[in-house]
């Protein structure tokens, strides 16, 4: 029974976090509102997929139209995560071999829409730099209320920092005590001279808050649960955002999470271009 609750826990907590990132991204730009949006890391296995899947649910969740992008060409992850098996991906729509609305499937949460990518596309870093995938980001954007795409690492490989360039938006996922400053300061610098408006950092693996605690005394009438991480040995990422600058009209209440900036040093812009 505890571990049941344990979990219900580490789900909850994981949605709230979600939903903060979520309120952080609307709040940097409400009279230039943030449509799509790059999610990238600066070394494998920190999350960005996690936290990709997470955030469009919490989007879809508010009663938005979103569109989750697979463009992490060279390891295809999100299929599998959502539970769906698309017939097109985006090579296809991208050589007229399958339409738009063809390629697009919908997933178990409602407003939440799925556009995959086909196993071993030869050169994704020029098919990302095509005319033709320019103007797919154009239709996507005036189709959804919101496009998230999930990108390979910057470190990695150069795709992040050029769609960067068609978007409104770059988030950095980090995984604190795993990804080092260098590689964190020379990921960010890269984005920097693409000219990417990188809003922000995502930490994941982060220790929970005590989430237990509250989720027990909304849930329970007569029993309270000792208060422990809710993220710490789940393995579950467990997402928290060092925000940017927000902005709101008169009145309107910010995101609780507060403005911070892990390593240091990295500077962050909350205008859209």
């Amino acid at each position: 029974m505890a571990k049941k609750k344990k979990q219900s826990s580490n789900q909850l907590e994981i949605q709230n976090a979600a939903k903060t990132l979520f309120a952080n991204i609307r709040f940097m730009s409400v009279d230039d509102p943030i449509k799509s949006i790059v999610i990238t890391s600066s070394v494998p296995n920190e999350g960005k997929s996690t936290v990709s899947v997470n955030l469009a649910q919490a989007i879809a969740t508010s009663g938005k139209q979103v569109l989750l992008v697979e463009a992490d060409m060279r390891r295809r992850s999100l299929a599998t995560m959502l539970g769906v098996r698309p017939s097109a991906g985006l090579y296809a729509v991208l050589t007229d071999a399958a339409p738009l609305n063809v390629a697009v499937t919908g997933t178990a949460t409602p407003n939440l829409h799925f556009l995959d990518t086909e196993p071993n596309i030869p050169n994704p870093a020029d098919l990302i730099s095509s005319k033709r995938f320019g103007r797919l980001v154009r239709t996507l954007e005036e189709r959804y209320d919101y496009v998230i795409f999930d990108m390979p690492p910057v470190g990695t490989f150069v795709d992040a920092a050029i769609l960067s360039t068609l978007v409104d938006a770059t988030v950095m996922v980090v995984r604190p005590n795993l990804t080092k400053r260098a590689e964190l300061t020379g990921a960010y610098e890269q984005l920097q001279k693409a000219n990417a408006n990188v809003i922000g950092v995502c930490a994941t693996f982060v220790e929970g808050s005590g989430s237990e605690y509250y989720y027990a005394y909304y849930t329970n009438s007569g029993e309270r649960v000792k208060p422990e991480s809710a993220a710490g040995g789940s393995g579950v990422p467990a997402a928290a955002m060092a925000s940017g600058s927000r902005g709101g009209r008169g009145g309107s209440p910010e995101p609780s999470a507060r403005s911070q900036t892990p390593y240091g040093g990295m500077s962050q812009r909350g205008a859209r271009r």
